[in-house]
């Protein structure tokens, strides 16, 4: 990308943002950064003992201040599925990047993800997969501001 712009992945969990953010980054020859794993390497925890031990508002805030102090040029970023809801995160990220929502339908993401309690997925008590998705949806939408990537592939047996 021309001066230093990253491509920064938005969408929700299970859409393919880590795995096709390293495809990506290799083939246009940029680096690749997963800001789940900043996370866990920041707090020394796994997301879902963040999630367990200090609560949801506590993940987001740990998520948003994460975003916040990383500056990258020429990278590929894979957010969190959360990254969206923090309006100073993504503002953050568009300084120097450009967003790509791969939508995945949720029929997909409900075959995808089996593990929604200890994934590490940010959600309240009593949401389910469905909810987060409806709730989402309109953020990853606006951010990817028309780069839209419909992405999915179905494994079958």
């Amino acid at each position: 990308m021309a001066g230093g712009e990253n491509i920064v992945l938005i969408g929700m969990p299970g859409s393919g943002k880590s795995t096709v953010g390293v495809v990506l980054a290799k083939t246009l020859g940029m680096d690749f950064v997963d800001v789940d794993l900043l996370i866990c390497r920041r707090e020394d925890c796994t997301l879902q003992e963040i999630l367990d031990r200090r609560g949801l508002d506590a993940f987001l805030q740990v998520e948003e201040e994460t975003v916040l102090e990383t500056e990258f040029r020429d990278t590929v970023i894979a957010t969190g599925g959360s990254v969206p809801m923090s309006e100073k995160a993504m503002a953050h990220l568009a300084q120097h990047g450009r967003f790509i929502y791969l939508d995945v339908p949720l029929p997909e993401l409900e075959r995808r993800i089996h593990n929604i309690t200890t994934r590490g997925i940010a959600f309240a008590p009593g949401q389910t997969l469905a909810d987060i998705y409806a709730l989402r949806t309109p953020l990853y939408r606006r951010w990817g501001g028309g780069l839209r990537y419909l992405w999915f592939i179905r494994n079958t047996p």
